[in-house]
């Protein structure tokens, strides 16, 4: 005699994990994204799908910026979405270390408040 398959509904599901692998509503530390050296239009993609994996964390989401070399507009323009859509729910976003060329980037743009980045030293 067979045994009737559950309906999905009956299946146990596993509880979600949130970014950096708590368990959801567990206590955890802020989030931590890396710049890579190199943030360029052919790495947009990439790095849109790396911070839309942040936009919603409820912790607050640190952005090190110590390795980065290049940035061009693309990138820079998925930073300032990432930091005004955080903004937009009331969460926060830091920077770590500091980049001359993200500096200079967001001066030329005028988007340095926008990206709420920290006075230069």
């Amino acid at each position: 005699m067979k045994k009737p398959k559950k309906a999905a509904s009956q299946t146990a599901r596993k509880s979600p994990r949130a970014a950096g692998g708590a368990a959801a509503g567990s206590v955890r530390g802020p989030a931590s994204f890396d710049l890579p050296t190199d943030c360029m239009v052919a790495d947009a993609a990439a790095l849109k799908g790396s911070l839309a994996g942040l936009v919603g964390d409820s912790r607050p989401v640190t952005l090190n910026v110590t390795a980065l070399q290049r940035i061009d507009t693309a990138a820079m323009q998925l930073l300032t979405a990432f930091v005004r859509e955080r903004d937009r729910k009331g969460l926060q976003v830091e920077w770590q270390g500091s980049a001359p060329a993200l500096s200079n980037a967001a001066r030329l743009l005028g988007l340095t408040s926008e990206l709420k980045l920290p006075p230069e030293p």
